[in-house]
């Protein structure tokens, strides 16, 4: 794997000097500051990859910008409405630009307009460090009695109606606005944030989008993107629902290994590839990891390898982030797979034989407690995490007889 760094530019409290001490081999990165279904124009590529080539004091650095995470596909796309021909135009450009740049992934995401979503950005584990968490009975109380979306209870088991009542009942005000930003918050590192009336309003426009019509608009989009791609030797990798299932009333599109099947069967390309996020699929009881890792391997053109601890195996339910090789997903045997797929990629002679790898996430420890960095993107933690995963790649790379008998 090529262990990679998220960075969300100069203002990121992580430094590009301490991405190389973490022994980082490349930056994942994004024109946060864009508005969506803009281009993204030469001059601000190669600004991008001045900062990243350049620590902090001016001295050239040893890295390079080698994924854009993410190229946002707008609300228009995603509905169909609107200037979402002129923003899949502006899409296409935005990818020979990256391509010129030498850039040659680009992971997105068709989450309707929340993107990730949780309820607690900093909730305390019983060590002291922090984490982010998505309760569904906090999520419920949310969406019934803060956002008050029509039929919105209706969505959620008996059980769960019930506590968020009561916990709505024993909010204060802060508590309840707090919440609510956090429910709300949106794409890291993203400058678009949303009020509840923008929610709303968003809510309503999707009212007549079923799954099966959103999934079409997936592959419009892609039908028309993906010939770009290849043409100038980008591979797009689509990241998936986070949480995997329906929220808001919303459809969900990329939460299953059957949801990717679809997609991958339907525009079928070497372009068109899935970014796998063990963080997100994990939080379903029923994805499989190493099993999907599998299935999809040669379609895999990024990793993002993290967590989550369930606190039980329904469907639709509560997680937090737990620490990279303490959660429900079995990482050991996920990282076998992704070695086996690499030998495999290196047998065929391709030339992205090296899969592209970032540890996402962790847990605030230690000096990220009080930093106030970006949610879910802490320096130590991170920094723990990619350092159990080197071990575990390079523990398994020693022994090569188990990556190929665990297959």
């Amino acid at each position: 794997m090529r262990h990679m760094w998220r960075w969300f530019g100069p203002h990121d409290k992580c430094r590009i000097e301490d991405i190389e001490q973490s022994g980082a081999l490349g930056v994942v990165s994004a024109l946060h500051h864009l508005p969506n279904g803009v281009v993204w124009r030469p001059q601000e590529i190669a600004l991008r990859k001045q900062q990243v080539a350049h620590r902090s004091n001016g001295e050239p650095s040893t890295l390079r910008w080698d994924v854009v995470e993410s190229l946002p596909v707008s609300e228009d796309i995603k509905k169909q409405n609107g200037d979402w021909r002129e923003h899949v135009e502006a899409y296409k450009q935005s990818l020979r630009n990256l391509a010129c740049a030498g850039i040659e992934i680009v992971c997105y995401n068709f989450m309707p307009v929340l993107d990730w979503t949780r309820t607690a950005l900093r909730w305390r584990v019983r060590n002291g460090a922090t984490c982010m968490r998505f309760d569904i009975h906090d999520f419920a109380a949310f969406d019934i009695h803060i956002l008050r979306r029509e039929g919105a209870a209706r969505d959620f088991d008996r059980e769960v109606v019930e506590e968020a009542a009561r916990r709505h009942a024993a909010m204060s005000d802060e508590a309840q606005q707090v919440l609510a930003r956090s429910v709300t918050m949106g794409l890291p590192g993203s400058t678009e944030s949303m009020d509840l009336a923008r929610v709303r309003e968003h809510l309503a426009a999707y009212g007549p989008i079923t799954p099966a019509r959103l999934r079409r608009h997936l592959t419009d989009f892609l039908q028309q993107v993906v010939p770009v791609a290849e043409e100038v030797g980008i591979r797009l990798c689509c990241h998936p629902d986070d949480p995997p299932f329906p929220l808001l009333g919303l459809p969900r599109v990329m939460s299953t290994a059957d949801d990717y099947a679809t997609i991958l069967e339907a525009v079928d390309s070497p372009a068109n590839g899935m970014t796998l996020c063990s963080g997100s699929l994990g939080a379903r009881p029923d994805n499989d990891l190493p099993a999907i890792m599998d299935h999809f391997g040669s379609k895999v053109h990024f990793l993002h390898l993290r967590n989550v601890k369930r606190d039980t195996e329904a469907l639709v339910g509560s997680f937090y982030e737990a620490e990279h090789l303490e959660g429900d997903t079995d990482m050991v045997a996920l990282i076998a797979s992704v070695l086996r797929e690499e030998m495999r990629r290196r047998g065929e002679g391709r030339t992205d034989a090296e899969i592209p790898m970032r540890p996402d996430h962790g847990q605030e420890i230690v000096d990220d407690l009080g930093r106030g960095g970006q949610p879910g993107y802490p320096i130590v933690g991170r920094l723990r995490g990619l350092a159990e995963l080197r071990g575990i790649e390079r523990a398994l790379a020693s022994t090569r007889a188990y990556v190929l008998q665990s297959g």
